[in-house]
């Protein structure tokens, strides 16, 4: 019950922040899948969720993606993702590289928490630092901005705030800047989902957990009632103090999880 709660919750609030900010969806949704189930299958489980919430949005708002933008940044995105998400399913595979005694308890420091762990912490860096939330390219860095979101992405769900800094020098007027982000994302969902049900679910669909059906199912429709919201009451929401506590959050959850305490 306490995963269903939490998970939703999360799920609930974050579609909704992030319909109009720089907020992804999976940052924050991944790790809250992370307390309850492996890395592996909390990443799998919350690129199911945002691939359905971000289908939602395009139904939404998707008529204003710019398509020729969509092309440029999209489908290196979605090369990238496939890699990114290869390489998790290989980190997955790789035996601890330390185990360590703390008080009665016994943690592990494995490669794919480590990964993910320093992944997190480096991307909590954009909600802290005013400066580095502010950065953007030129659009003719399109292509390489689609495939390093893309590749992280598909190897830890943390895209969304790369996405932006890569977007918002496209020249996109705010709604064809939503609606080019969410497309894309769409793209990189497909394509990262396709990986991980290779990796993961045909190799030890036996081992998954047996609730994360249903707690993605709930996710999911957390995550549309609160885009549904967003889309009709956050416009003019200011989250400067949310992303602040928000990153300080996520830089903890990535220390536990490259130390092996989570």
């Amino acid at each position: 019950m306490l995963a269903y709660i939490l998970v939703c919750l999360v799920a609930l609030i974050v579609a909704a922040l992030t319909l109009f900010s720089g907020f992804g969806l999976g940052t924050l949704l991944m790790p809250a899948f992370a307390v309850f189930f492996p890395v592996t299958v909390a990443v799998a489980a919350t690129a199911v969720v945002h691939l359905a919430n971000n289908l939602f949005k395009v139904v939404l708002i998707g008529r204003h993606a710019d398509w020729p933008v969509v092309g440029r940044f999209a489908i290196p995105a979605a090369a990238a993702a496939m890699v990114g998400a290869w390489l998790l399913g290989l980190f997955a595979g790789i035996p601890p590289l330390l185990v360590y005694q703390l008080g009665e308890g016994a943690h592990e420091v494995t490669a794919v928490k480590l990964v993910i762990g320093v992944i997190i912490v480096f991307f909590a860096l954009f909600d802290l630092s005013p400066r580095l939330g502010k950065i953007s390219f030129d659009r003719k860095y399109l292509s390489l901005g689609g495939a390093l979101s893309g590749f992280f992405g598909g190897l830890s769900g943390n895209q969304g705030a790369l996405r932006s800094a890569f977007l918002l020098k496209a020249g996109l007027e705010k709604e064809a800047f939503i609606g080019t982000g969410v497309v894309s994302a769409v793209i990189v969902d497909v394509a990262r989902l396709l990986v991980y049900g290779l990796v993961f679910y045909t190799a030890s669909f036996a081992t998954l957990p047996s609730d994360v059906t249903g707690l993605v199912i709930a996710a999911t429709a957390a995550a549309f009632v609160g885009s549904y919201a967003g889309r009709r009451l956050l416009r003019k929401v200011t989250l400067r103090t949310v992303q602040l506590i928000v990153g300080v959050m996520l830089v903890l959850l990535g220390i536990g999880l490259a130390a092996g305490l989570l």
